[in-house]
């Protein structure tokens, strides 16, 4: 399960031969402690949601996506730019006070 993650994100990530540009390239690393493999893999999903891989590989997937999961994702990327946009506000109005 791990080998074909680890053959996935590579090529989404564009990498030739896995065995020695995956060895160069510096991702995401899960240490398997007292040969505890679930744990291993708990770890390695929790990697992969925080950094956004999951979510390149579920675009990359040609499945069906549910009509409650693309509001769900239109949603934060609206209050996503909303928030960006009211941020650039800000900074614009407190460069303008500095300028004067």
């Amino acid at each position: 399960m791990i080998q074909a993650a680890a053959k996935r994100g590579a090529s989404l990530l564009g990498l030739g031969s896995l065995s020695s540009q995956l060895q160069q390239w510096r991702g995401i690393r899960v240490k398997v402690r007292n040969n505890n493999l679930d744990h291993a893999l708990i770890i390695m999903q929790r990697k992969m949601q925080s950094s956004g891989i999951e979510r390149m590989i579920k675009i990359e997937q040609t499945t069906h996506i549910k009509k409650s999961e693309k509001r769900v994702l239109a949603k934060k990327t609206l209050q996503c730019k909303l928030r960006s946009q009211d941020l650039a506000r800000k900074l614009k109005a407190i460069l303008v006070q500095k300028v004067r």
